[in-house]
């Protein structure tokens, strides 16, 4: 099976094609919000990949590169997410090796992404797809 073909969004309709899946692992957002904060996001460096299938947006990810003194050039993975109703179709499998991809070719040493303590699947998948569990992500909020 060839996999469909992965697009950076870049219009508002493409910014809103992505919502119905964002909104599967970013519940807080209405479709006006997420598209008011995703173009201020655009602005500072973030991107939007979906992969569509037919009429479909099937797969999503919000990403950005950035460098730092811990890992030298890399591509941050903010969002990533896969329709649950598409899920064990290798569409996350396909986004993320796109992901992989785009790292090389824009020289990064390393891709990095968290994920919640509660999203087992998802850590069972980044795992399976050659990524380590390699640090503890603190925070707090600040009031």
């Amino acid at each position: 099976m060839v996999m469909p073909e992965i697009t950076i969004a870049k219009t508002d309709e493409e910014i809103l094609k992505c919502y119905p899946v964002m909104l599967q692992l970013r519940p807080a957002y209405s479709a006006e919000d997420f598209l008011a904060q995703v173009k201020k996001q655009m602005q500072t460096n973030y991107l939007l990949a979906y992969l569509m299938d037919n009429t479909q947006v099937c797969a999503v990810a919000g990403y950005r590169y950035s460098e730092g003194l811990a890992w030298g050039k890399f591509l941050y993975v903010d969002d990533l997410v896969t329709d649950s109703q598409q899920r064990s179709k290798g569409y996350g499998k396909s986004l993320l090796g796109w992901l992989f991809d785009q790292a090389r070719q824009n020289q990064c040493n390393q891709l990095h992404l968290d994920s919640g303590v509660q999203r087992l699947d998802a850590h069972r998948f980044y795992i399976r797809e050659g990524m380590s569990h390699s640090s503890q992500h603190f925070h707090r909020e600040i009031q």
